[in-house]
């Protein structure tokens, strides 16, 4: 019986492109990542996937979340019994690609997200499904339950809201988890004034708010966050460079340094508390 995507709110319906990114990627000769319960997922939800085919987007989000499963993986080397907290987790896989059977994790969503999400994965003794924004006070006692140290993820989510919510929910981290470290994504305002015209933006309803130039202006927020490492998608992880040819990793470098104003206006970020 197929699942209907219909339920999910504009925001939500984005976490859909990452998801059939990572089950287009698994297909392919040499993926950067394998994912069969992406690909599994894409079959059984009801949605026009194809309208994403063709864009460059799908293995941008793919280079993405797999330059942040290696900073996980990092993290997880240095406290394997640590907690990670997936904010926005929508359909992502993170936990069974990485797990290693001992770090705890929380998966923290929207209500609707979350119901489409509990059909596809079931809570465990090291992992919860918490269903409420990043912004409700709520999630923070579930998570305070769990062993630190702490490593919070925003992957594509935290860009679709306006400054002073971001700043809201960076702070409820920072305050609440002194020493976490935080994975966050950040759009330039090119990219944001032009996102009308993005391969895969143009095909649904949902609208980046939040436009950051420079990541470091997240420390001046007086919230004690401290930015250890910002790069754009051609900075690849040591641990990951062997799984991404030479030849694509030749074009990112190029790219990001021709269209610097386009391309490395988008940053991955890692922050510590």
């Amino acid at each position: 019986m197929a699942i209907d995507a219909t339920q999910l709110g504009e925001v939500q319906e984005t976490l859909l492109i990452p998801l059939y990114g990572r089950a287009v990627e698994t297909v392919k000769p040499r993926p950067i990542l394998r994912d069969r319960k992406a690909v599994e997922m894409v079959e059984a939800i009801d949605y026009d996937f194809a309208r994403f085919d063709g864009g460059r987007s799908l293995s941008g989000t793919v280079l993405r979340t797999s330059i942040i499963d290696a900073w996980v993986q990092d993290f997880l080397e240095r406290h394997p019994g640590g907690t990670v907290v997936e904010i926005g987790a929508g359909l992502n896989t993170r936990f069974e690609r990485v797990d290693n059977g001992r770090v705890h994790w929380v998966d923290l969503d929207l209500p609707d997200a979350m119901a489409v999400r509990a059909q596809f994965f079931v809570e465990s003794e090291r992992r919860r499904m918490v269903a409420a924004s990043v912004l409700d006070e709520s999630w923070v006692a579930v998570v305070k339950t769990l062993p630190a140290p702490y490593f919070f993820i925003s992957e594509g989510v935290l860009v679709y809201l306006e400054q002073p919510q971001v700043r809201c929910a960076v702070t409820l981290i920072a305050e609440n988890f002194p020493g976490a470290d935080l994975a966050m994504d950040t759009a330039g305002r090119w990219m944001i004034d032009h996102q009308d015209g993005h391969d895969a933006m143009k095909q649904v309803t949902a609208r980046m708010r939040w436009a950051c130039d420079d990541p470091a202006e997240v420390e001046g927020w007086g919230i004690g966050l401290r930015l250890l490492e910002s790069g754009d998608l051609s900075r690849i992880p040591a641990r990951l460079r062997d799984r991404v040819p030479v030849a694509r990793r030749t074009v990112l470098r190029v790219v990001s340094l021709v269209f610097r104003q386009r391309f490395g206006g988008y940053k991955l970020n890692h922050y510590r508390a």
